[in-house]
């Protein structure tokens, strides 16, 4: 079974590198697919050094900054693997969680896997963000989960191509599993190891209010 790794990428000058490294070791059979959403810093001069490091590494640079939600649709469009999964360019998710991930997929016990991260090290205000949109979810959607905000969401490819991904920015989170619920599909969890940066491009104030608004949105959704 094949994984489409998606890493959208924005000004990661400092761990894209590394975390390209880290992905190319998982044992599994795989792509990797780089978006850089037009970086202003190093990042491109990297990413085309690690090509040269690694030659199955796809990259695709948006010649504007069109947002993470843009990055996904764009890798998404790209990837050719049975299933995929998002990578985030910071080191706050490790890779060698995903073959793990992807285990009860490859045993036919599920379709779509989220990692639930433990939100101990965050912020306070950042926890409780996370922690509002959860519950929001669960509420809305009558789920039992317990990290809708967690990037490492694994999913069959006709689950993901099925969404019609819309959201441009941090949104695309409650989209997703907004999206995944009305389609009736189940969200198999599976805890993960998380270390969450100092420096966040996500706001809980900035970012928080269009992700509620997504989850109202999306309820009555029939794409």
């Amino acid at each position: 079974m094949k994984l489409s790794i998606l890493i959208p990428v924005y000004n990661e000058e400092a761990s894209v590198a590394d975390v390209i490294r880290r992905v190319a070791a998982v044992p599994v059979d795989k792509e990797m697919i780089v978006v850089d959403d037009c970086s202003s810093d190093r990042t491109p001069e990297i990413l085309a050094a690690l090509q040269r490091e690694f030659p199955t590494l796809r990259v695709i640079r948006h010649p504007t900054n069109q947002g993470k939600g843009a990055g996904i649709r764009t890798a998404m469009e790209a990837a050719t693997g049975d299933c995929l999964i998002i990578q985030d360019a910071d080191l706050e998710y490790d890779p060698n969680d995903i073959p793990r991930l992807l285990k009860p997929i490859e045993e036919g016990q599920a379709k779509v896997v989220y990692g639930v991260r433990s939100l101990a090290g965050q912020k306070l205000h950042v926890r409780l963000g996370n922690q509002l949109l959860t519950w929001l979810t669960n509420r809305l959607y009558g789920l039992h989960i317990h990290d809708m905000e967690t990037c490492y969401k694994l999913m069959r490819a006709e689950v993901a191509r099925g969404l019609n991904i819309e959201c441009r920015r941090f949104d695309l989170e409650p989209e997703i599993t907004a999206k995944i619920t009305r389609r009736g599909y189940a969200i198999h969890e599976l805890p993960i190891s998380y270390q969450p940066r100092e420096a966040k491009k996500l706001s809980p104030w900035r970012d928080g209010w269009p992700a509620v608004r997504a989850l109202w949105r999306y309820r009555n959704w029939r794409g």
